[in-house]
């Protein structure tokens, strides 16, 4: 199926095959937008931070700014690490893993993968992963 062909008002059902081309370019789409997303706003960040690069004068505006840089360097960090994971489900979706759960093997919901379109982990599985990490961080 052409990549053109489907609906900008199509979202992914239960009453179709799992992972059919639907599903998967509807999937791809999602993903290449959020990364898309993400790296306007990196780019706009860098705006920002090299314009803001000015001498303050005054050390209480000056250690506000640096402040303001080491939070806003952290985000792009998170989101750096955000892009990875988003290559990541672009990758199973060319290699016909994405949507399947990597503890289980069963499919992991629509519903789910609409909401974090990165997961890999059905709901279950990710509760028990959760449930053992906490155990272990409170040893």
């Amino acid at each position: 199926m052409p990549t053109d062909t489907i609906d900008t008002d199509y979202r992914p059902s239960e009453d179709e095959p799992f992972m059919n081309e639907r599903q998967r370019e509807y999937f791809r789409r999602k993903l290449l937008a959020w990364k898309n997303d993400i790296l306007r706003e990196a780019r706009e960040t860098l705006v920002v931070l090299q314009n803001d690069n000015e001498n303050l004068p005054d050390l209480a505006d000056r250690a506000s700014s640096e402040t303001d840089r080491a939070i806003e360097l952290r985000a792009r960090d998170r989101q750096r690490k955000l892009i990875a994971k988003i290559d990541s489900a672009l990758s199973r979706l060319d290699e016909g893993t994405y949507g399947y759960c990597e503890e289980t093997g069963e499919p992991i919901s629509l519903k789910r993968l609409d909401a974090r379109p990165i997961a890999t982990f059905s709901i279950e599985a990710q509760e028990r992963h959760e449930r053992r990490e906490r155990v272990y961080r409170e040893e």
